[in-house]
């Protein structure tokens, strides 16, 4: 008899094959869909100045139940999520130096400590008055208390303003708010679990802190007297591979630790993080596991927007943007109280404050921890989510701009201003600095040395705040504007510096300066000679275009060097004033001119005249060619403009006219010459 049930077996063996290439298949397209969507939404959210953070998010609601509906295996991805904040934990750890943290203690526990104590507590009486459990209202106020780590510190790195009063400031309470994270990490698992009662919390608390302790002992002890002996023999084997595989398991290991004590696998990697953090081979580590943590933090953000539901917030839409509002404005003032209590300058109390009022991607850590405990609801994550996403959103714009907002809503100091205007009579005989940055101050203290009256101007607040507590005589104000200048004493000023480089702005005041004191003496500052001529024939007395003043002293120091006595350096150094730079104006650009500021000063180019050229036969001085000179006509190894007058002289085939300009009228006149265009 034929054996059926083995047919049978093969047949339903066959089957599930097929069912799990099927499924297979379906899982690596909406992988390769959601990479694509991560991509794609990442670009655009950078041209946009967004954080990457908020375009995970964006994607994860895309692909969640709202939209695509994609993941019915939502578990699988869940886990790789979780290991990207064991990674984020690890990274911290290995930012995380004690004698960073005694060095800012100060702030670090007194101003972080008290934001977050406060914070939490506020949010959790508030979350209690709104219907929440304790618990719940426990984990919303945590959350709700955190900043952007992520977001600030890049934003910082890339503005180069870290180690700032505001950026220390800000670093500070982020270290406290990162290391609350530790406790709370510890407290969800706990109070999420089925048989937790109510009474014996203070004993599974001590329990679980005990627990935690002997997690911290292992791991440290482990790190002090194992690791560096393991990654000595690792790093002598000179494998790349594996020192990146070494420091995965070193993190998965110390999480797995904590996992099975019953506690956060973050944990585990921030402690394993900590105990490597002062080892040779911090950056390394950092190094290798930074590709690893960004991706997975990536997909981690991915599944907090899957959870984000929009019904939600298009139901509770205007509560939300109350919390959005109360919860920024709260963290502002609250910092900004706090700092000032710690003597910190209000400006820079204030830009703190601005720059942390945001909800952080910790917060997310947690509500999803939360979650995965089922101590949220779908509904209480989606407004939290939404109340972190829209806060988030908007710190690249509050840490870019913090200062200029502190400084704009303390500014409107009118006892500083009216103090520090001069009334007019108040100078006579005086010289004017418009502008009061590197060059105005450097002026000002050789003036000041020679005892010679002035008067500063700038429209910078901060810097005629510092300028105003050193003793300096500096105005606020526009200094291109009429009724300023009066106030200055214009009238009865002998010179008027302008220090900054700014064409437009430069001859609408040498036509005011002009109308009210045509005996006062201009000096003007520029950066290069493009616009020599314009200001002088706008009513200049001098302008030092500061490139060729720089290359001129140059010249004085290669002569000096080169045995020139130092009569006839200074001598050709007057003459070459004089003369306006005659041999200074233009130079022959080259291939990377264009890429720098050298592309707006005037361009030296040599023009050879061809047989077929339209100049040739023609007298130099006829020629017509506008916004440009011509320094010389070579004709063999003579010029003949050294010899000659330009009414003398004829172009003749295989001439070199050096024509010096602006790039676009040197080409118009290269066109011309042998063109006739």
């Amino acid at each position: 008899m034929p054996d059926l049930t083995g047919d049978r077996f093969a047949q339903a063996s066959k089957k599930t094959l097929t069912l799990n290439r099927v499924l297979g298949a379906a899982v690596l397209l909406e992988f390769l869909l959601l990479l694509f969507l991560a991509v794609l939404n990442v670009a655009i959210f950078r041209r946009l100045y967004l954080p990457a953070i908020l375009a995970y998010l964006f994607t994860g609601v895309i692909i969640g139940p709202v939209w695509l509906d994609l993941f019915a295996d939502f578990h699988g991805i869940e886990l790789l999520a979780e290991l990207g904040i064991v990674f984020l934990m690890f990274s911290l750890g290995l930012e995380f130096s004690l004698p960073k943290l005694l060095k800012m203690r100060h702030w670090v526990f007194g101003l972080g400590g008290a934001q977050v104590f406060i914070c939490s507590v506020a949010g959790f009486y508030v979350a209690m008055l709104a219907g929440l459990t304790w618990q719940q209202s426990l984990i919303v106020a945590g959350a709700l208390s955190m900043s952007s780590t992520a977001i600030i510190i890049k934003q910082l790195t890339e503005l180069r303003k870290l180690h700032t009063r505001r950026g220390k400031l800000a670093i500070s309470v982020l270290l406290f708010q990162d290391l609350s994270v530790v406790p709370l990490l510890i407290v969800v698992p706990i109070i999420g679990q089925p048989e937790f009662v109510n009474a014996e919390l203070g004993g599974q608390l001590m329990f679980a802190f005990g627990k935690g302790l002997a997690a911290v002992c292992i791991i440290l002890a482990v790190g002090k007297w194992v690791l560096p002996k393991v990654f000595h023999e690792v790093a002598s084997a000179r494998s790349d591979e594996l020192f990146v595989m070494s420091t995965l398991l070193v993190a998965l290991l110390a999480s797995g630790l904590t996992l099975m004590l019953g506690l956060s696998m973050a944990l585990g990697a921030f402690l394993a993080g900590m105990m490597l953090g002062e080892s040779h081979y911090k950056h390394q580590l950092e190094s290798d596991i930074r590709p690893f943590r960004d991706v997975l933090m990536g997909l981690f953000f991915v599944t907090i927007g899957m959870l984000f539901d929009l019904n939600v917030i298009l139901q509770y839409w205007w509560q939300l943007l109350l919390l959005i509002v109360a919860v920024m404005l709260f963290k502002i003032v609250l910092l900004t109280g706090l700092a000032k209590l710690m003597r910190v300058e209000n400006s820079d109390a204030l830009a703190t404050g601005i720059m942390l009022c945001q909800v952080g991607e910790f917060g997310f850590v947690l509500v999803s921890l939360a979650g995965k405990y089922q101590i949220l609801s779908a509904q209480i994550i989606s407004i939290v989510l939404a109340v972190g996403v829209c806060s988030m959103a908007m710190t690249p714009w509050l840490v870019r701009h913090c200062r200029r907002v502190s400084l704009q809503l303390l500014q409107h100091d009118k006892l500083l201003l009216q103090r520090q205007k001069p009334l007019p009579g108040e100078f006579n005989e005086h010289v004017i600095i418009c502008g009061y940055g590197r060059v105005g101050q450097t002026i000002a203290r050789f003036l000041s040395d020679d005892n010679i009256a002035y008067v500063a101007i700038d429209r910078d607040p901060i810097r005629l705040k510092e300028s105003v507590k050193g003793g300096d005589s500096v105005a606020f104000g526009d200094a291109c504007r009429r009724d300023i200048l009066l106030m200055l004493g214009v009238d009865k000023a002998k010179l008027v510096i302008i220090t900054f480089d700014h064409k437009a702005k430069a001859l609408a005041m040498l036509s005011c300066i002009q109308d009210i004191n045509p005996d006062a003496k201009v000096l003007i500052r520029t950066k290069n000679d493009s616009a020599i001529a314009e200001l002088k024939a706008g009513g200049a007395t001098e302008v030092v275009p500061e490139v060729l003043e720089g290359s001129l002293m140059l010249v004085s120091h290669v002569l000096l060097m080169s045995g020139i006595p130092i009569s006839r350096i200074i001598k050709k150094m007057q003459r070459e004033r004089k003369n306006q730079y005659q041999h200074l104006h233009g130079f022959f650009h080259g291939e990377t001119s264009e890429n720098n500021l050298e592309h707006r000063s005037r361009r030296l180019h040599a023009v050879e005249l061809t047989e077929e050229a339209d100049a040739i036969g023609k007298v130099v001085a006829d020629l017509q060619l506008a916004h440009l000179t011509i320094q010389e006509v070579r004709r063999g190894k003579q010029d003949l403009l050294a010899q000659f007058a330009p009414s003398e002289v004829i172009l003749q085939k295989g001439d070199i006219v050096l024509l010096c300009g602006e790039s676009e009228a040197v080409d118009i006149a290269e066109a011309k010459l042998l063109h006739g265009l």
